[in-house]
């Protein structure tokens, strides 16, 4: 009797930790998200340092916003999944074209080059 308790506890405790593996794997999804990164150029592909780079999520269309370092990269973390994000950058009243990171992009890591066309 004490075998037969001792297995159906033991039974008991795998279906427990394997009916919560999961919530945790979804929990770990989204808090994690995905990232967009990249690079303002100009036409000669020289990184702008100073610029500003815009992503907007289009279903709450909050605004966020990341002035460029030195080599002209920029980066925005813990985006969502399963949002589309509309990505542009400005410089010296100038302005790149806008992209779009799809939901359908499965990608975490995502590298987009934003290019700003300056008059001379």
């Amino acid at each position: 009797m004490r075998k037969f308790l001792g297995s159906m506890v033991g039974v008991v405790l795998l279906v427990v930790l394997a009916a919560g593996e999961p919530a945790r794997e979804r929990k770990g999804d989204e808090t994690q998200g995905r990232t967009l990164s990249g690079q303002v150029i100009n036409q000669g592909e020289q990184p702008l340092t100073g610029a500003r780079v815009y992503l907007q999520n289009t279903r709450t269309l909050v605004v966020k916003t990341y002035i460029t370092s030195q080599d002209g990269s920029y980066r925005f973390s813990a985006l969502s999944p399963n949002v589309d994000y509309q990505v542009y950058a400005e410089y010296k009243g100038h302005k790149s074209d806008t992209k779009t990171l799809s939901a359908f992009d499965s990608r975490s890591n995502v590298v987009m080059y934003l290019k700003i066309h300056l008059q001379k």
